[in-house]
């Protein structure tokens, strides 16, 4: 690596401030968000680093903070938090913010390019980070890393097996789109950041992208100072008042948990598991630190389910007096916790059904707790290095109870497994040595030096005040004869200035749409986005765009994907004409032609990278990952500095789907391909009443681009916040 490293990394849901993070708060503030925040503080602190910024979304709610309002935040060192806006100003669960991603990504390029930043490398947590992330790093041509924390397609292995129904299921997790929001962030991705051999091994092997050669485990790390020393008098204290309020005799040993009110920590699970052993019952105290409420019936509908069952659960084993359940607590009282668990000899629990990471276990081993923990995920790699306890099956109440007996009742035990973890965590956990593993591991991901980025000459692409992009209109010689001279003259300089700019965005070649536009005497275009995306031309000089080409090939294999689609039953490759080097097309027989999603599907089984592409159900295209029409024109964006505002966007094609989806002014032609007719209405999206040229000019004239009027302000929005996510198809 040479130079200072700039590095972005993308945590999208739940909420994210410098200090005092509510954990807890709800299912989308948990140890994500916390691992995010520490990784990013720790790289800050970095000489290798010049700036690492923790990008995520922007909040104006009188329910929250407004700490999650501010454009930016400073974290010390080379570190900051950044915040971009995108959807309902409002906060926003996670299974809801997938219809605003695309603006989110609009946005970010926007902010890159207000900074003139250019980032060596793009991070991504989580699937909807994942979805941003890949496309941002496509854009800038910097290399792509992911992690997934949690998994689709394990959780809904998880929910199946215990009992929910698939149709209930995608109807609350939208499951189906963030599953494949994972397969293309792997697809992408450089290098994929796992905490554990397990979930190499057990989890993302289960996707159709898994590359073994790409997945690097770096254990987890911990803030450790905030155990160091005895912590202090006046939260100590706090601490002390808020759990011994519910207990007969506090002096006895602790066995705590700290975790969200989620089904999948299995809470009740745990107070089932203390309450049916006599002995607990009667020599130790139970002390449940399940996140924060005011009142039950106020919580999100799956913890207040949790907390009914964990109250009746309590009310049923009649562990008054046993049993400590605080209803609130500050972000700073948490090694509070740990510290008073720890002086009564106590020991910590984490009896999730899944667990991929493992935080709290690696807090309560550096307050020098011992463990039981799940036999899932994280947790076996943690005690096999700390060697400070007992994995067990989280469905087996007596198997738990009966482990943390075994380390309660024989104090001997319980000190020496408190005092091995209490050095192994520091040994093995430490930021330090996570960062100092990441930051190896980037070394052969990053380029060897810093890349160049040429920004555009302003007083060409950059002067329009307006921009109309589409692809090359069918039938033009077919409309009336009055719209297509008023088509033809509608960017035509005024008092000697462009007041709208044109661009095409095609799937022909570029020879092929220049024929075309020559020959039906079309406007002349600005720039021609040709090949779906593989290719970008400026003007008549037909000047090649060759930083998006070297951009366009990673991972790309024309002869790979011609190979694994040979023979492909309802495919047949289109003529030499038809085809690029970045770009393989064929047509589709209608009635025994494979769908998109079977294509996808097939090209990953053979360990294919390429994006899939269907036009009139009849025509299949295969490009490049970082390819396509909407990755292309955001790249566009970016390097001319051109506001997504200021373009309108006048969809026919199926593969335009995913270009009139971000912040862009867009349009829908009344006879558009069904997949474009499937998307909802939205102030930025609107729904043409007529097609073809009349289409364009009436959707010119919903926003009234031709008049001057400013277009709609970012983030608003007519719909439900609820409303359910496009068909996976879309997001493609």
């Amino acid at each position: 690596m040479k130079g200072k490293l700039d590095i972005l990394h993308f945590s999208i849901h739940g909420l994210i401030r410098g200090a005092n993070l509510e954990l807890g708060r709800d299912p989308d503030t948990g140890g994500q968000c916390l691992y995010v925040l520490e990784l990013v503080k720790a790289l800050a602190r970095r000489e290798e680093v010049g700036r690492v910024s923790l990008v995520t979304r922007k909040v104006f709610d009188r329910h929250v903070s407004v700490d999650y309002a501010q454009d930016r935040e400073l974290l010390g060192g080379s570190g900051d938090i950044c915040r971009i806006e995108a959807g309902p100003r409002r906060y926003l669960r996670k299974e809801v913010l997938w219809r605003h991603l695309d603006s989110f990504i609009d946005g970010t390029l926007a902010w890159l390019r207000r900074e003139k930043r250019v980032p060596d490398l793009v991070h991504a947590h989580y699937a909807d980070a994942g979805y941003v992330g890949r496309q941002v790093a496509a854009v800038l041509g910097c290399p792509f890393v992911f992690t997934g924390h949690s998994l689709g397609r394990v959780k809904r292995e998880r929910l199946i097996e215990g009992g929910a129904s698939a149709e209930d299921i995608e109807k609350r997790y939208n499951l189906a789109a963030r599953i494949e929001a994972e397969e293309l962030s792997l697809d992408a991705a450089s290098m994929v950041c796992t905490s554990t051999r397990q979930e190499v091994d057990e989890q993302y092997s289960m996707y159709d992208q898994y590359a073994a050669d790409r997945m690097k485990v770096i254990p987890p790390g911990v803030d450790l100072t905030r155990f160091d020393g005895k912590g202090d008098p006046a939260v100590m204290a706090a601490v002390d008042e808020k759990i011994s309020r519910f207990l007969d005799d506090p002096s006895k040993p602790a066995v705590l948990t700290i975790a969200r009110a989620d089904e999948r920590k299995n809470l009740v699970g745990l107070v089932r598991a203390f309450g049916e052993n006599a002995w607990l019952r009667e020599n130790a105290n139970l002390v449940v630190i399940g996140g924060n409420r005011d009142k039950i019936s106020e919580l999100p509908s799956g913890g207040r389910k949790v907390w009914t069952s964990l109250l009746r659960k309590i009310d049923d084993l009649d562990l008054y007096g046993v049993c400590a359940i605080p209803k609130k607590h500050e972000s700073h009282e948490v090694a509070g916790f740990y510290r008073w668990a720890a002086e009564r000899k106590g020991v910590f629990v984490n009896p999730a059904f899944t667990e991929p990471f493992g935080l709290t276990l690696l807090e309560a081993s550096a307050a020098g707790l011992p463990l039981v923990a799940t036999h899932d995920g994280g947790p076996r790699d943690i005690l096999a290095n700390c060697e400070n306890g007992e994995l067990v099956d989280p469905l087996d109440a007596a198997a738990i109870g009966n482990a943390i007996e075994g380390i309660l009742s024989d104090p001997k035990r319980q000190k020496e497994l408190s005092h091995r973890g209490h050095r192994l965590v520091r040994e093995h956990y430490s930021w330090d040595a996570h960062v100092e593993h990441y930051l190896h591991e980037l070394e052969g991901v990053l380029p060897p030096a810093p890349r160049e980025w040429h920004q555009g000459t302003r007083q060409t692409l950059a002067q329009a005040d307006h921009w109309v992009v589409m692809d090359l209109p069918p039938d033009i010689e077919h409309q009336p004869g009055e719209l297509i001279e008023r088509w033809r003259h509608l960017f035509d300089p005024v008092d000697g200035s462009v007041r709208l700019g044109l661009g095409f965005v095609t799937g022909l070649s570029y020879d092929e749409a220049w024929a075309v536009i020559e020959r039906l005497n079309m406007p002349k275009p600005s720039f021609v986005i040709a090949e779906l995306g593989a290719t970008i031309h400026y003007g008549r000089a037909r000047v090649r765009d060759e930083v998006w080409e070297k951009q366009v090939r990673h991972r790309w294999s024309r002869e790979h994907v011609l190979e694994a689609l040979a023979g492909f039953n309802g495919l047949e490759l289109q003529p030499d004409e038809n085809q690029h080097e970045l770009k393989v097309s064929y047509f589709r027989c209608k009635e025994t032609g494979p769908t998109t999603a079977e294509v996808v599907s097939h090209l990953r089984e053979k360990g294919v990278a390429g994006k899939v592409m269907m036009t009139a159900n009849s025509y299949l295209d295969v490009v490049p990952v970082r390819s396509g029409k909407d990755v292309s024109l955001r790249y566009l964006e970016y390097k001319w500095g051109i506001d997504p505002a200021r373009i309108y966007c006048y969809g026919i094609y199926g593969n335009d789907v995913s270009m009139v989806r971000g912040r862009n002014l867009s349009a829908i032609a009344k006879d558009a391909d069904e997949v474009l007719r499937r998307l909802k209405s939205r102030p930025r999206l609107y729904k043409c009443k007529e097609s073809g040229l009349a289409g364009l000019f009436e959707g010119l004239d919903h926003y009234g681009v031709l008049e001057g009027e400013p277009p709609p302000l970012p983030g608003q929005s007519s719909t439900s916040d609820d409303e359910a996510v496009p068909d996976i198809e879309l997001l493609t």
